[in-house]
């Protein structure tokens, strides 16, 4: 199997990043449609707006209504047509981007992803998740291409809740060790290949970064600033773990978040903090070391990341059942679930054994 890694073909990061929309977007194309929530669109219509006019580049802003799901992209591609507009600009957190990919891929039109929370790596992705309406992930969407460019303005990013800066590390935290995972078992990543060198190594500096500089960070943002730990953790949020998931590959960090979104009581956790129980849980299944173990777990209890299954929303008070938890561990082990990509045959009933150890793992760290 041919080795591969993939990005981006631009990464732009700094203060102030989104004023030079239009210098870089006048490149690609002449007429952009712009997809973004109303807060979204209230914080950055002007910046865009003024930005691309200034380089002579029509828009037209449209608000995303906040399920990246096939209804969606479907009704913004019309709007596009409809238009006449020759590329997309997703604005926003990790559904919307998504969302703008999608409409980009079947309009075949360039796509800039301009991201206001460091809370995944979906920007620089050549994927998207789709979901139904209902919030239930249904399926990952495949592009041959990524990105053709991602603006990280780390001043908006600075100023976003700090849950959604932190669930981004709990995203990030999967990366190394489910790209360890997908080496160890030779397993075909989302770039169509196996890892590369360069690709682990990405991985492997996305995860010292988060322990390097996570709390830091996490304090700047609380206080509204960016410092050079704010600037590391978002360039590890967004390229490193983007660039390192998509190229060193998933394992069962995400396909045991997928399974969490079954149960309706976890549909208000974002996508990060689910990752950051999967984990635990991949490294429950893996068997391992006491020492890796804690680390985990005292990274994601000083940053306030679950680990305990309460904490992402499942209580036993609320009807917690071993019914419940079997049918996390089914979905998590569906056909085609990356959770396959591990070293070793995962059984439902494997993981429904690792999440609740996982959960008393947490339990005990918090005690």
């Amino acid at each position: 199997m041919l080795q591969i890694i993939q990005s981006p073909s631009k990464y732009i990061q700094g203060p102030n990043a989104l004023q030079k929309i239009g210098c870089y977007g006048k490149l690609l194309a002449d007429h952009y449609l712009v997809i973004a929530d109303k807060v979204v669109m209230n914080i950055t219509k002007d910046i865009i707006e003024n930005s691309l006019k200034t380089e002579s580049v029509q828009s037209h802003f449209e608000l995303f209504n906040g399920e990246c799901s096939k209804n969606e992209i479907h009704r913004l591609g019309d709007v596009l047509k409809a238009n006449n507009c020759r590329g997309v600009i997703g604005v926003g957190g990790g559904k919307a981007l998504d969302t703008a990919k999608a409409v980009a891929y079947y309009n075949k039109v360039p796509v800039l992803i301009v991201p206001t929370i460091a809370s995944n790596d979906a920007p620089t992705s050549a994927l998207s998740v789709i979901y139904t309406e209902k919030g239930e992930f249904e399926e990952y969407l495949m592009y041959p291409t990524n990105p053709d460019m991602v603006f990280m303005d780390t001043i908006i990013v600075a100023k976003a809740p700090v849950r959604l800066f932190v669930a981004g590390m709990g995203d990030a935290l999967s990366t190394y060790f489910e790209g360890r995972a997908c080496s160890m078992s030779r397993a075909k990543t989302m770039a169509g290949g196996q890892s590369t060198l360069a690709a682990m190594g990405l991985a492997k500096l996305c995860y010292e970064t988060l322990l390097e500089e996570g709390y830091k960070a996490k304090l700047a943002v609380e206080n509204g600033v960016s410092t050079s730990a704010v600037e590391r953790i978002i360039e590890a949020n967004t390229y490193l773990s983007g660039i390192g998931f998509e190229s060193s590959g998933l394992a069962a960090a995400h396909a045991i978040h997928n399974g969490f979104t079954v149960l309706e009581e976890c549909h208000h956790m974002y996508h990060g903090e689910k990752v950051a129980f999967g984990t635990l849980t991949q490294l429950v299944l893996e068997n391992a070391s006491e020492e890796e173990l804690e680390t985990v777990l005292d990274f994601c209890d000083r940053l306030g990341l679950p680990i305990t299954l309460a904490q992402i929303g499942v209580k036993e008070g609320d009807g917690f059942t071993e019914k419940k938890i079997m049918e996390v561990a089914k979905a998590s082990c569906a056909e085609g679930e990356t959770i396959h990509n591990m070293p070793f045959k995962v059984t439902p009933e494997r993981v429904y054994a690792a999440i609740l150890t996982a959960d008393a793992l947490g339990k005990a760290w918090r005690a």
